[in-house]
């Protein structure tokens, strides 16, 4: 039996999850957790053999619990879960220790591949990424600017690009307002940009936003 952790600030999503997984022989819910920090208290409790991480979450984001769970537990399988169905957030995860990455887009019968891959040990990566993570590899094109910034930074940076406010985003992710003009500073002094305007030609041009 495949013991799950699941994370997700949603209710609903990992009820959706959760009904999912256990509707498979060979997979149960262990716990769940609607945080980072949660997740990394609920670990060491639980003990389960994958944790599936949404990245997007208030407070600690998914990439950095997954950093923390796998500077305590370095045998933990983690599969990351995102909105954002690109190659630079599927990178961003696997480099830190995630041995899976799926889009919430994905049809629901690959949860459970991938949960299945990452409990034996393999990685898992979501078939609509995966040609374009390996061409970047072969045709030598390492990490972009965006790639430097921090978990949280790049959070506050989306965030910006959409055009959100700093106070909306900082009472969003419990953080002062100053903490969030910091990260918006060392944002701009990383992505070369002088304004919230340019920010978000970047992110248009990355293919993180939409029109």
């Amino acid at each position: 039996m495949i013991r799950v952790l699941l994370v997700d600030d949603h209710t609903v999503v990992r009820f959706g999850f959760r009904l999912l997984l256990e509707a498979a022989a060979d997979v149960e819910v262990a716990a769940e957790a609607d945080s980072g920090e949660a997740a990394c208290s609920l670990y060491p409790q639980c003990n389960p053999d994958v944790v599936i991480m949404d990245l997007s979450m208030p407070g600690m984001g998914g990439i950095e619990a997954l950093k923390r769970i796998r500077m305590h537990h370095r045998a933990a399988r983690i599969l990351t879960l995102s909105a954002h169905d690109d190659a630079m957030h599927a990178r961003r995860a696997l480099t830190q220790g995630a041995l899976g990455f799926l889009s919430k887009r994905s049809a629901p019968e690959t949860l459970l591949d991938a949960v299945r891959t990452v409990a034996a040990g393999r990685r898992y990566i979501d078939p609509s990424l995966a040609q374009e993570l390996a061409l970047a590899e072969i045709d030598g094109e390492g990490a972009s600017p965006l790639e430097r910034l921090s978990e949280r930074e790049f959070e506050v940076f989306l965030r910006l690009a959409k055009g959100e406010a700093v106070q909306m985003i900082a009472t969003d992710l419990n953080l002062s307002a100053s903490t969030v003009g910091t990260h918006l500073y060392n944002v701009k002094q990383k992505l070369g940009a002088s304004n919230q305007a340019e920010l978000t030609l970047i992110a248009l041009r990355a293919g993180l936003i939409e029109v």
